[in-house]
């Protein structure tokens, strides 16, 4: 994953239609119809959310016979999980960090509370 994945991922994520897309697409491949009928969505609109979501490389087509279906792209999400968690940890130990310093006694010997 490259520095412009993570924003493009994220952006695509954003959206509660595609959200709830990739969330139908973890229970398995679905065509754009099908999740047509899973979602107060029209069809084109789902295939323009799966578009984006292709784009941000989150989903990949597969055509099984006559018919395309969609599925999550299961390492480009882990990727996204932990880099937001190796975030999500660095700000977690800058506040500690701000924690400690604002808790520790002035050296006249009061405290900072």
């Amino acid at each position: 994953m490259n520095a412009t994945d993570l924003p493009t991922m994220c952006a695509a994520l954003g959206d509660p239609t595609r959200w709830d897309i990739l969330t139908q697409l973890g229970t398995g491949a679905k065509s754009a119809s099908a999740l047509a009928r899973l979602l107060p969505v029209s069809r084109q609109a789902i295939g323009k959310h799966l578009d984006v979501l292709r784009e941000a490389g989150l989903v990949v087509p597969e055509r099984r016979g006559r018919e395309v279906v969609y599925v999550a792209v299961g390492a480009r999400l882990g990727a996204l999980a932990r880099e937001l968690d190796r975030i999500g940890r660095s700000w977690e130990a800058r506040l500690l960090r701000i924690k400690e310093l604002a808790e520790r006694p002035d050296p006249d010997g009061s405290s900072r509370r």
